[in-house]
């Protein structure tokens, strides 16, 4: 299997752009709120939701965590 392209790996930062966005607005969160919940900084929250970060392993599992959902679920397609 090849390396991910570019068209793919812009997909899937605009998959977890949304999902993060879609999942913290239906908490009622702000992105400081979040920041605080899954232990990162504010600005880094900002960056994924506007699909500009390159965020950690680390970083995404605090994410989901703080999220409640499994990693793989900020990947997938948008959520509803």
């Amino acid at each position: 299997m090849g390396r991910m392209g570019k068209r793919s790996l812009a997909q899937v930062r605009r998959n977890l752009a949304r999902n993060v966005r879609t999942l913290r607005h239906g908490r009622g969160w702000s992105q400081h709120d979040l920041a605080d919940e899954a232990a990162i900084r504010q600005a880094l929250v900002s960056a994924i939701e506007v699909g500009s970060a390159n965020p950690t392993l680390e970083s995404l599992d605090k994410l989901a965590a703080a999220l409640g959902v499994d990693l793989a679920n900020l990947f997938s397609a948008p959520v509803a």
